[in-house]
């Protein structure tokens, strides 16, 4: 058994102890009274009534701890040994447990005087009965009253020990509950920030080509109707890939581009929905499989960058490069737009930034990083550039 465990017994089986030494110690009090004469009678009845005042008393320490009605109650207690021991020197023993009590129930101060004029009257009782005052009569309370106060020590040193473990349990307990809440709330905000990326990555960016479009679609001479049409086509197959993605977002947020497809394929799809751009994709090295958080970071990157493009960049060109380095894979998105200037403050006219803001962090969660080269008249350059850990030969 643990220590954690044994100190509640050891000080309940204390308190045990001290209830049984009492009731022997009486006990014998009156079996040594009832040879002393016509007194005996008077005596038990004494005892009895000590007793029931013990009695009292232990009732009272489990509704109330109040020192002073612990005072009291020792007072009385006292005394009603006190004349016990008067009656008959067999009672005079009584003197140990009531050390106990002292130690146990009394502050320090007030309990080593009364151990000490217990102590002083119980040699006087033994040398009154006997005649004389020898060694016995001495030694015996004294040693009586050492080993009280020792024992008392340990029981108040094991109280003390009890009360901090439940102490220190407590604030292991509330730091823990703390802990748990913090980690909860921390996931939950993790959760939100990586759906909020998906939903610009995927649906956002849908609704921006329908709506870029439409706006298109309004300003087309109506007697050109196979260019309308053809807009119109984009349009709707922009809603149906924003409504996809909203479905798989519902059912588990995997990725519906890579599903049974390999990354430059997915991207090679990406690429060629791109009408107006006059995108290409350019792989070089040999393609290998990727971890999924890997190649979702890649194929989430292509996409911002091309509805960036389509958004603000005025691009009639754009080069979308996948490299497999050995110890990575880059990707490299290039227009020949209107650029920007990376260091001013987003405007209407270079979006929110939180497309940019949130692919950086993507990439950080793999381990990679983004960079942005673009300066007002010269196009833009994106690159994305990740490890290729875990990754297996295709």
């Amino acid at each position: 058994m643990s220590n954690g465990c044994s100190r509640p017994v050891a000080l309940d089986l204390l308190r045990r102890s001290e209830h049984v030494l009492f009731a022997a110690l009486l006990i014998l009090g009156v079996a040594g009274a009832w040879r002393t004469g016509p007194r005996h009678w008077v005596l038990a009845v004494g005892a009895a009534g000590v007793a029931g005042w013990y009695l009292v008393g232990m009732l009272l320490a489990r509704r109330s701890r109040a020192r002073w009605q612990a005072a009291g109650w020792l007072v009385v207690l006292t005394a009603g040994c006190a004349v016990l021991a008067v009656g008959s020197v067999s009672f005079v023993w009584l003197a140990f447990p009531l050390f106990l009590l002292y130690t146990q129930l009394l502050p320090l101060a007030a309990s080593v005087p009364a151990v000490a004029l217990v102590t002083v009257g119980t040699i006087a009782a033994i040398a009154l009965d006997r005649g004389r005052l020898d060694a016995p009569a001495v030694v015996g309370p004294l040693v009586g009253a050492a080993i009280a106060v020792v024992i008392t020590l340990v029981y108040r040193d094991l109280a003390e020990q009890v009360r901090r473990r439940a102490e220190l349990i407590d604030e292991l307990t509330a730091a823990r509950d703390q802990l748990a809440a913090a980690e909860r709330r921390a996931g939950v905000l993790a959760e939100r920030e990586r759906l909020a990326r998906e939903i610009h990555d995927t649906i956002t960016q849908s609704l921006t080509g329908i709506v870029l479009v439409l706006h298109t679609a309004r300003d087309t001479d109506p007697a050109q109707l196979p260019v309308l049409h053809a807009q119109l086509d984009t349009a709707i197959t922009a809603a149906r890939a924003a409504l996809t993605d909203t479905r798989r977002l519902v059912r588990a947020l995997t990725p519906a581009e890579l599903a049974g497809r390999s990354l430059p394929e997915a991207l090679g799809r990406i690429v060629a929905d791109q009408p107006g751009l006059g995108a290409r994709l350019h792989v070089e090295g040999e393609p290998v499989g990727l971890p999924t958080p890997v190649a979702v970071t890649l194929l989430r990157g292509a996409q911002e960058a091309l509805a960036n493009v389509r958004a603000h960049a005025r691009a009639r060109r754009v080069d979308v490069t996948l490299t497999f380095l050995p110890e990575s894979i880059s990707l490299d998105v290039v227009d020949d737009g209107i650029g920007f200037d990376p260091a001013l403050p987003v405007g209407p006219s270079t979006g929110t930034g939180l497309g940019l803001a949130g692919l950086r962090a993507r990439a950080a969660e793999v381990g990679g990083s983004m960079e942005v080269d673009s300066a007002p008249g010269r196009g833009t350059a994106l690159n994305l550039t990740v490890p290729r850990r875990e990754a297996t030969d295709a």
